[in-house]
């Protein structure tokens, strides 16, 4: 029987291979493991358009999520359900504010009825989390513009994600560089480069602090 840590590894290796990659350079086991949940959970929000075709079955499953939410950080573990299971833990230990990801089941809510994405939800908020996970809170207003500079990476804004990139490295340099890996996905700008091409984008992106 596959380990629920490995499941939910190869779960965001599947859906995400751009943090999955940067994830590889935080050497603890067990902390890159936390990593790992919050990006297994917005795997799960990511996939629900996938595997439902109408808005309102959709909004049915987002509606589950944010109802989970309660459990999650009341510290009432979903047994059964190793996406939740982990990530109870996870926010129990890191102290991780509930905001964002309120903020990002409302989001997907939105993107189902043809809303625009709200980028922040999205990206800024996700990665800020990821973050308190490596290197604990204060550095929000450090890895916001990474954050949008991944944001229109994503959804090809390449030219205002360059645009960008000089004002979120100024930011990222009060950033412990053991902190680094939650935001070097924001280094990637090409979705569809070579999975090679990404790696050493990475590696430079660690070694050097900059995205």
């Amino acid at each position: 029987m596959t380990a629920p840590g490995t499941r939910l590894d190869e779960q965001v290796r599947t859906a995400d291979i751009d943090r999955w990659l940067a994830s590889r350079f935080v050497a603890d086991e067990a902390v890159r493991a936390d990593l790992i949940a919050l990006y297994a959970f917005e795997a799960e929000l990511m996939a629900i358009p996938t595997r439902v075709t109408q808005p309102l079955l959709a909004e049915m499953r987002y509606a589950w999520w944010r109802e989970q939410m309660e459990g999650v950080f009341a510290g009432v573990v979903r047994k059964g359900h190793p996406v939740l299971e982990a990530l109870t833990d996870v926010v129990a230990r890191h102290a991780l504010p509930r905001e964002p990801f309120d903020a990002l089941i409302e989001a997907h809510i939105g993107r189902v009825h043809g809303e625009p994405h709200d980028l922040d939800a999205f990206y800024v908020g996700p990665m800020q989390a990821a973050v308190q996970v490596l290197a604990g809170p204060g550095f929000d207003d450090a890895v916001a513009s990474a954050g949008r500079v991944r944001a229109l990476g994503q959804t090809g804004q390449t030219d205002q994600a360059r645009a960008l990139r000089g004002e979120a490295n100024r930011a990222l340099k009060v950033l412990p560089a053991a902190a680094f890996p939650a935001v070097a996905s924001a280094a990637l700008l090409k979705p569809e480069a070579p999975e090679a091409v990404k790696r050493l984008r990475l590696t430079w992106a660690v070694a050097t602090g900059r995205i």
